[in-house]
């Protein structure tokens, strides 16, 4: 029989697994530990969770947040990620943790942890581009990603890792100015959140934006369940939009 997927919010005991393309990154609540690992384009599911039983079977933990780089639909991935190893669209994560999981668009699950209400916008900057938008605490994932830029080339293609190298860190900045000027007009936001692993490569933030940080993802795990600073304890988790 297959775990359930209820666990009632409060006091249990959350794993939060941020997998990347090129680190898996482990939290739990109640804990300041942090633990990472390689990822990168060999890394299956059974890679990761071979690497959780490895750097985490001290953890215990109730239920579990996951946060993939690719499209979850239903509570599942939609296609399998392109920065990673095949096998993630049919492998059965309830059954493997023995817990119940919740999964979610990587760049969605840090969007909910940068969030501070109205209406938010978050980019996230790393081997590819990851995009989410939050409305009055209603989750909204995106694939800003493969939009156009020109003919030839994608958002991604622009401001992912391969695009910073080509450009060059000056071209890559006024670039991300030019995106973000575009997004702001477009989604009429209140704020965009400027994260993932190379937003701290970013020398000057364009107009209305705000820095991130990578470990918003734990909170934002935490939140999916409705726990984490900031989320009150009344409040049901985050309502995703699949």
């Amino acid at each position: 029989m297959k775990p359930s997927n209820r666990a009632a919010p409060g006091s249990q005991r959350i794993l939060v697994v941020d997998a990347g393309g090129s680190h898996i990154k482990l939290t739990f609540s109640g804990s300041k530990e942090r633990i990472k690992f390689d990822s990168g384009p060999q890394c299956t599911p059974r890679r990761m969770m071979a690497g959780i039983r490895k750097f985490a079977r001290h953890w215990q933990y109730d239920a579990v947040s996951i946060g993939l780089p690719t499209p979850i639909v239903r509570d599942r991935p939609d296609r399998e990620p392109s920065n990673l190893g095949r096998g993630w669209v049919k492998f059965d994560y309830r059954i493997a943790f023995g817990k119940p999981c919740k999964l979610i668009n990587d760049a969605a699950m840090q969007a909910l942890g940068s969030y501070e209400g109205g209406r938010m916008l978050f980019l996230g900057l790393g081997t590819g581009l990851g995009s989410a938008m939050i409305l009055d605490g209603v989750v909204v994932p995106l694939e800003l990603c493969d939009l156009a830029y020109t003919q030839r080339s994608t958002f991604e293609d622009m401001l992912g890792r391969a695009g910073r190298k080509r450009l060059g860190q000056k071209k890559w900045e006024e670039t991300l100015d030019r995106i973000v000027t575009i997004l702001r007009k477009t989604f009429i936001t209140d704020y965009i959140v400027i994260g993932g692993g190379n937003a701290r490569r970013v020398g000057r933030l364009p107009a209305g934006t705000r820095l991130g940080d990578n470990r918003n993802a734990s909170l934002g795990g935490l939140r999916l369940w409705g726990q984490g600073a900031g989320w009150s304890k009344g409040k049901a988790s985050a309502l995703v939009i699949r």
